[in-house]
């Protein structure tokens, strides 16, 4: 192993542990050890730097001004306009939103409200139509006469408070008086003065996943437009922010990867940008905060993790397939550095009135897609890892390549933020089919609703019953027929690139008192194929060793192995170092439990290895997966 191999290992167990320990940490031991952004808030600073007329979220004069330029000539700005024209014109016909709880969350609600502050208010901003204006007033005025915004599940709160806030800094002084002041009273009751509730759920303040970044970016909207009215307030809540944030963004490093996956990465960081954004348009800087050590690499995550069957690499919580629409926060990144590869131009421009509802942080999202200008394309690499808190790495094909080969691979812990047993699981994709896949994401309202504890992450805790949750539905190994060692750090220790990639990780941990030692390697070694190698050392208390493959392919048992079957393709799993065992099948549709999610011919492909004919201790499983 190199130094530059090891200096980089004990970086990221380094991360781990930071990360791992930081809810209890204090807090001047975790500002020793964290980034810190600039931080210079105080009252006079917002009396001196705050800009004194509005828009001041997102939009400023000078940015408003290049917007409807740009509204008169790119094309990418004028459909996308068009689209949430639309978007805008069909809210107009819904009922006022009323508060309704799911569970325990308003927070479909809220979401609902962001959505419609920025269709109606960017539309509403460019062509100040008075239906606009008063569709605006009423929604405010409905959300504000809600008793309370949801304090108990804090996300509600801050999508609600950066949803008013929008509301009212765009609509500004075209507002009926009233309704201001009853949206800025609002916004410091409802919104900011509850998450200093010590007694409340306010642990994301200090928090290192998705809930700090959402909930400081509602706080800082809601603070800058009642500065006016409260700026010791808002300036103890901006500073806050400014101090805490870095706690979440530290989960980035060291390459980018998101530990929750590309859709948590994708409502995390679009906070994230939003809250640059607004900082930017009010006080001509964003403290430090976009440079971050690596956020911005993140952005190569994000487009990494988009597959060519036109899914995510699924990891963690993460949703199965991707929107047809173009990715309003990758274009933050575009942007920012004026990187092609981040700019979805061929999804802005699809018809409008095929788009749908869009997402809705897309009223922001125009005025990044008007700030794009192409300076370069960096090439997205091929083969490409991420360590960190949920290490991955990535072997993949030029676009153009007609076999569409795309393989991502993990290492990990169960405790990590919305985290599996999974450990050396892959999914991978051949010809543009998925044959390798990951069981994904369940809705988490239908678990909470039978009293199901989904969020505890102890070794015998529920969540690990769940067939998406625990090693039994991933294409990895299991030991023992027993759960991983939830808590057990598998990392990478050694990457290759070049014609025939390669990646090792290390298991051990992961099956720490059920193996001495396990070593997975996959190697990408043809164009068409995947080698997947595991080195195993047996203790006394291994039994059997399972090797795993989750499909929902057709499978015939052959002579050393099996072909699988899907859409018109096929491909073979040959086990090469063992062919003396049979493979089996097990249907998992149904699933084993009620609540699982069920997958429709969902089956697990099983190799298992006695203990018995590991000669000696040791081994070496080889399973080659090929395609024509």
């Amino acid at each position: 192993m190199s130094i530059s191999t090891i200096h980089k290992l004990l970086f990221t167990i380094s991360l781990c542990l930071l990360l791992s320990t930081q809810f209890v940490r204090p807090q001047e031991e975790i500002n020793t050890t964290i980034p810190k952004l600039q931080n210079p808030i105080s009252v006079q600073y917002l009396q001196k730097k705050l800009k004194k007329t509005g828009p001041k979220l997102v939009l400023n004069p000078k940015i408003e001004k290049n917007l409807k330029k740009k509204l008169k000539t790119d094309p990418v700005v004028q459909n996308l306009y068009k689209a949430i024209k639309a978007n805008a014109a069909k809210i107009q016909n819904k009922n006022l939103l009323i508060r309704e709880l799911e569970g325990r969350r308003l927070l479909h609600i809220s979401r609902e409200m962001l959505y419609r502050m920025n269709m109606l208010g960017m539309v509403y901003r460019i062509e100040k139509d008075p239906v606009l204006l008063s569709r605006i007033n009423e929604e405010i005025i409905a959300v504000c006469n809600f008793v309370d915004w949801n304090p108990s599940h804090y996300l509600d709160v801050a999508e609600m408070s950066m949803a008013v806030a929008i509301g009212i800094d765009w609509a500004g002084d075209a507002l009926p008086a009233t309704t201001i002041e009853m949206a800025k009273t609002a916004l410091i009751e409802k919104g900011i003065k509850p998450s200093y509730n010590e007694k409340g759920n306010t642990g994301w303040v200090g928090g290192n996943n998705n809930w700090n970044q959402v909930c400081h970016g509602g706080m800082v909207a809601a603070a800058i437009v009642t500065a006016d009215k409260a700026p010791k307030l808002a300036a103890k809540t901006i500073g806050r922010a400014l101090d805490s944030i870095p706690q979440a963004l530290v989960s980035y490093g060291p390459d980018g990867v998101y530990p929750e996956g590309s859709t948590y990465w994708s409502y995390g960081t679009s906070f994230t940008v939003m809250t640059v954004a607004m900082l930017e348009s009010a006080f001509n800087t964003d403290f430090g905060l976009s440079q971050f050590p690596a956020f911005m690499e993140s952005a190569n995550f994000r487009l990494l993790s988009n597959t060519p069957s036109g899914g995510y690499y699924n990891f963690a919580d993460c949703g199965d397939k991707r929107s047809e629409q173009g990715d309003i926060t990758l274009a933050w990144f575009a942007a920012k550095t004026g990187n092609k590869a981040f700019f979805e131009k061929d999804r802005f421009l699809a018809p409008p009135e095929d788009m749908g509802k869009l997402a809705r942080n897309a009223g922001a999202g125009l005025v990044w897609v008007s700030q794009y200008k192409e300076k370069n394309e960096v090439k997205t690499p091929m083969n490409w890892k991420g360590d960190g808190e949920n290490p991955i790495v990535i072997f993949r094909s030029s676009n153009n390549d007609p076999h569409q080969y795309y393989f991502g691979g993990k290492g990990g812990r169960g405790t990590v933020n919305h985290g599996n047993m999974d450990a050396g699981s892959f999914i991978f994709e051949l010809n543009g089919v998925r044959w390798s896949i990951d069981a994904g994401n369940q809705k988490y309202h239908t678990l909470e609703k039978t009293g199901f504890d989904l969020w505890h992450r102890c070794q015998d805790c529920q969540r690990w019953t769940l067939l998406t949750k625990n090693n039994f539905g991933h294409s990895t190994l299991t030991v023992n027929n027993q759960h991983h060692q939830v808590d057990g750090m598998a990392f990478f220790t050694n990457f290759q690139n070049g014609e025939v990639p390669e990646a090792t990780i290390d298991l051990s941990a992961a099956f720490e008192g059920q193996l001495k030692s396990a070593q997975r390697r996959f190697v990408k070694d043809s164009p068409t194929s995947l080698l997947i190698e595991d080195r195993l050392v047996a203790s006394d208390s291994t039994k059997v060793v399972t090797w795993q493959l989750l499909t929902v392919a057709d499978v015939e048992i052959v002579k050393g192995g099996a072909v699988l079957y899907q859409d018109g393709q096929q491909l073979k799993l040959e086990n090469l170092s063992h062919p003396e065992i049979s493979v089996s099948v097990i249907s998992l549709d149904p699933a084993p439990m009620e609540l699982d999610r069920q997958i429709k011919n969902l089956k697990r492909i099983e190799l298992r290895l006695p203990a018995y004919i590991i000669k000696e201790g040791e081994t070496t499983l080889r399973v080659r997966l090929s395609g024509a």
